[in-house]
């Protein structure tokens, strides 16, 4: 009987170790992606005016701390985005959208400009965002960037270009936030 407590309470300590907590958010250091287990990279907190609005997560097959390998890699990752404040859809993408430009050079953003267009269409259809709510943007070589929802699927955007310049949102020379950049390559 001592040895089975002594089992059941090691599982639950080694259940929490993999597990990260940001602002009550339990990060998994695991998720499913179709056929391929990603591992949590990182994660933090994004904030503007002292709002929290989101934790962001990166999964990747393996973790990695470059951030410029990471958007250069055409492999299988997810982007999870736990809401914690409300945002209409038009905020939402308006703020992807800043951010995106905020990376590219003119010419980047005319040749992104039918991607964008799709992106804006699918928030559009979300209408809002609200606290509780968990946005995955879904990377897959062969198909693109799958928007998702609370688990519907709102779209899917082809190319690699495009989850590049979402990458960079996050990850890129001007991210939308340095700390949330650091927290998801893993430091």
């Amino acid at each position: 009987m001592k040895k089975m407590l002594l089992l059941a309470c090691g599982l639950l300590l080694s259940w929490k170790v993999g597990a990260v907590d940001l602002a009550g958010i339990q990060l998994t250091d695991k998720m499913q992606l179709e056929d391929s287990v990603l591992q949590l990279n990182g994660g933090g907190i994004r904030t503007r005016f002292f709002f929290k609005i989101y934790v962001g997560a990166l999964y990747l097959p393996q973790k990695q701390a470059s951030a410029e390998a990471i958007i250069a890699g055409n492999q299988k990752h997810r982007i999870a985005l736990y809401i914690m404040h409300e945002l209409s859809g038009e905020k939402l993408y308006g703020s992807f959208s800043d951010a995106i430009k905020a990376n590219h050079s003119s010419s980047e953003m005319a040749a992104l400009d039918a991607q964008l267009k799709e992106m804006k269409q699918i928030f559009e259809a979300v209408n809002e965002v609200k606290s509780g709510d968990i946005i995955m943007l879904d990377y897959l070589p062969d198909s693109g960037t799958r928007i998702t929802v609370n688990g519907t699927e709102r779209g899917n955007i082809a190319g690699a270009a495009f989850n590049q310049a979402l990458l960079r949102i996050w990850l890129g020379k001007n991210p939308v936030q340095d700390d949330l950049k650091k927290g998801m390559l893993g430091g």
